[in-house]
């Protein structure tokens, strides 16, 4: 009779466990799954940051239309020879945007002759790009922008270098967090999710100091070239996306390592119980 009360009470124990394990079971999957729309998302973010060139956006009065004068301008901003000074100032000039691997100027379209042969004059504007090559974005800064004999500026040479690698860096890391929890998943199990956990934080830390890294840049530029008269420069959405994208990493990271360790935790505790 003791015995088989006994029995009992081991069975109510281990229904009760089993259920209690499935409920903290959806609890994690939950959390990962949440944790993989959180990663996801700050993915896209950053890969659009990084291919847009709207990290920081000039506004300057509208500029008379001159064929000539903007055909001078582009030449300059577009020539290989083209060093900072030269074209931060189209920039500010031509309502200038600037993005990690572009930069675009807004100018007036240039004066034609109608079939009439009647000189006109369109007020229409046109966007051009010009990218950075990779000798541009290793180039040293110098302290005094355009004069290469004024020595070079470590600070926002490094400060230039860093905001350009750490966001592939940061990229580099979430796919490769994405690939262990694909793992995680064909083996039908959390704890290898620590690692991607890990890696996000590290994401976090890496889009948080390029942010900071451009931030930095920029005001110490307009420190060395002062913006003219009428014009003002703002963060563009580019930068707001990769602003964005920080925090969701490490909300990701917060529920990715939470998920792995107290499942971990909580089925050890389990397996002790059944061995006891």
């Amino acid at each position: 009779m003791g015995g088989d009360r006994l029995e009992n009470k081991t069975s109510v124990s281990v229904a009760s466990w089993s259920s209690l394990n499935a409920r903290m079971d959806n609890r994690f999957a939950t959390a990962f799954v949440i944790a993989c729309v959180l990663s996801l998302i700050s993915t896209i973010y950053m890969a659009a940051s990084i291919g847009t060139d709207f990290w920081y956006e000039y506004r300057s009065p509208v500029q008379e239309n001159s064929s000539d004068l903007n055909k001078s301008v582009w030449d300059e901003f577009a020539s290989d020879e083209a060093d900072e000074k030269t074209y931060n100032d189209a920039l500010f000039r031509y309502n200038g945007t600037v993005g990690l691997w572009r930069r675009c100027i807004t100018i007036p379209q240039n004066i034609y002759w109608n079939s009439q042969l009647e000189k006109t004059e369109s007020f229409d504007v046109v966007t051009r790009c010009m990218g950075f090559t990779l000798n541009e974005q290793f180039m040293e800064k110098f302290v005094d922008p355009g004069n290469h004999n004024s020595g070079i500026d470590l600070l926002r040479t490094y400060l230039w270098r860093c905001q350009f690698l750490l966001p592939f860096v940061s990229l580099g890391l979430m796919c490769f967090g994405a690939l262990i929890g694909l793992c995680a998943c064909i083996c039908r199990s959390l704890y290898p999710t620590i690692a991607t956990g890990i890696l996000h934080l590290l994401a976090g830390l890496c889009t948080l100091g390029s942010v900071s890294c451009y931030v930095a840049g920029i005001e110490l530029l307009h420190q060395k070239l002062e913006l003219p008269e009428n014009v003002y420069g703002e963060f563009g959405w580019s930068f707001c996306l990769a602003c964005v994208s920080a925090p969701l990493q490490f909300m990701a990271s917060a529920l990715f390592i939470w998920a792995a360790h107290t499942n971990r935790k909580e089925y050890t505790l389990m397996k002790a119980y059944r061995v006891a």
